[in-house]
Order: C-alpha cells, then structure tokens, then sequence
C-alpha cells in the first residue's frame, strides 16, 4: 500500500525532476560500487547561441530544389497516366452500356416486327373485318379505269363521280 501510494505522489512531480532523482541514485550505486576513491567533477558551461545565424548551404537548397522539380514532374506523369487510365475504363463502361442499349432496341425492333407480322395476317384481318359486318367484294363491284373508253380518250384530269349501278346486287354504285 506504501509503495502504491509513493507512485502516486510521484506522479505529481514533473518528469524532469524524476529524471534528475533517477540519475543522481543511478550515479551513487556506480560511485559505491567503483573500487577506490576516484572524484569526479562536473562543471556546468552554459553556451549562448543566440548571437549565430545560420549560413545558407547553396549547393543543399539547389539539391532540393531540383529534387522537388523532379518529383513534381513525376507526380504530374502519374496523374496524367491515372487520368487516361481511368478515363479508358470508364469509356469501356460506356460502351458496354451503349453495346446493352442497342441490343435492348434489337430485341424491341424484332418484337415490333413479329407484333406487326401478327397483326397484318390476312385471315386476321378478314376475321375483323366480318365481325363488323363488312362483305367480301363481288366481281361487279370493281370497276376499272382502263374500261370506259371515255375516260383514255381525253387526256384531261376528271373527277371522281358515283353513278347508280345497275346491275348491283347491294345498291353500291360504280366509280368513273
């Protein structure tokens, strides 16, 4: 408990002077345990150096000058390396997108046509067309130009007319 206690007040002391006492009782056990009586004499010499100034070393700072300019430039290689590498990879990454984007507009162009062929069946078409009520054209419904001689006589534009027909079945008139 005393020797607990004896660290503890001792943590209370600056470590310089703990460094002092530590030297002084580490200095004592060598004097005690030297054979004969040699004295020894220190004498403290206080040196001022508050009067010197530094002389710059010319060749030192061209040294860390040209160091520093070779390091910069080296520096700047790598990161211009760095910047195309991962400008190269993030392009990849792009193309790799765009490759998906067009074969994504592939897959959907080739969906349109299949839909597109689906719908444009004939029989589809004529399915639909009879459940509205639409009929299949009879033979003399299909009047063409090149028969009525008057229209190939005269080289002169005419307009569409409709003319009763006779002989339809449905009251459907003929084009002229």
């Amino acid at each position: 408990m005393a020797a607990q206690a004896a660290t503890h007040f001792e943590g209370g002391r600056s470590s310089g002077r703990r460094i002092e006492e530590l030297n002084a009782r580490l200095f004592a056990e060598q004097q005690r345990l030297r054979r004969g009586a040699t004295l020894e004499v220190f004498f403290p010499k206080r040196i001022d150096n508050s009067r010197l100034v530094k002389a710059p070393d010319t060749v030192r700072i061209r040294e860390m000058r040209i160091y520093a300019a070779a390091l910069t430039v080296m520096l700047t290689l790598v990161m211009i390396y760095g910047l195309q590498h991962f400008s190269s990879i993030e392009m990849g990454y792009r193309v790799e997108a765009e490759k998906q984007q067009v074969e994504s507009l592939r897959e959907q162009n080739r969906q349109l046509r299949l839909a597109e062929a689906q719908l444009s069946q004939p029989r589809r078409i004529d399915a639909m067309a009879r459940e509205m009520g639409l009929v299949e054209l009879q033979p003399n419904q299909v009047v063409r130009v090149t028969d009525h001689t008057a229209l190939q006589d005269s080289g002169a534009p005419t307009l569409a007319q409709i003319a009763p027909a006779s002989s339809g079945a449905n009251g459907v008139g003929a084009v002229r």
